[in-house]
């Protein structure tokens, strides 16, 4: 497995670099949504932007629905912090049952739907810059589970990463 650096004894770093992540991915949305220029503004019209909004929206509810079931799934198991709780338990139903990062990955569809939506460059970069960032953040959090976990291994052989479909 990859070495990535906790950034804190409970990687409390990725939580702060997730937060501004979201936060100019919001702001970049919401400029090209109010019509700003350059790589913020609507950088297409007409057809295009109604077939990308559309799609955006389709985007953005999959993975809302995603993260709310990822959530409610690991009920007193969540934490915003890579590392797990000390009473936490290896949840492997629900949605966990085919995905090991619901919430990750149901928060990369939804930027991706929101920069669709706002139709910003700014904001889509900041979406696609997401997908290397929860890698890495997960990647983390599985070396700690693997470590509080005898059978995370196995889970992790039989489960996707991020995203909640059958195959």
């Amino acid at each position: 497995m990859t070495r990535v650096p906790a950034f804190g004894p409970r990687g409390e770093g990725w939580v702060a670099l997730q937060g501004v992540l979201l936060a100019a991915l919001g702001v970049a949305g919401l400029l090209g949504l109010a019509g700003a220029g350059g790589i913020f503004g609507a950088a297409w019209s007409g057809p295009a932007r109604v077939a990308t909004s559309a799609l955006g929206v389709g985007l953005g509810l999959l993975g809302a629905s995603q993260v709310r079931r990822g959530t409610g799934d690991l009920g007193a198991n969540l934490t915003p912090l890579p590392y797990p709780t000390a009473a936490a338990q290896l949840v492997e139903t629900g949605i966990y049952a085919n995905v090991r990062h619901p919430i990750y990955g149901g928060i990369v569809l939804g930027g991706f739907g929101w920069a669709l939506l706002a139709a910003s460059p700014a904001a889509m970069v900041l979406a696609a810059i997401l997908v290397p960032f929860f890698w890495l953040k997960s990647s983390i959090e599985e070396r700690w589970l693997e470590q509080r976990f005898a059978g995370y291994d196995a889970y992790r052989g039989r489960t996707r990463r991020f995203i909640a479909w059958r195959g």
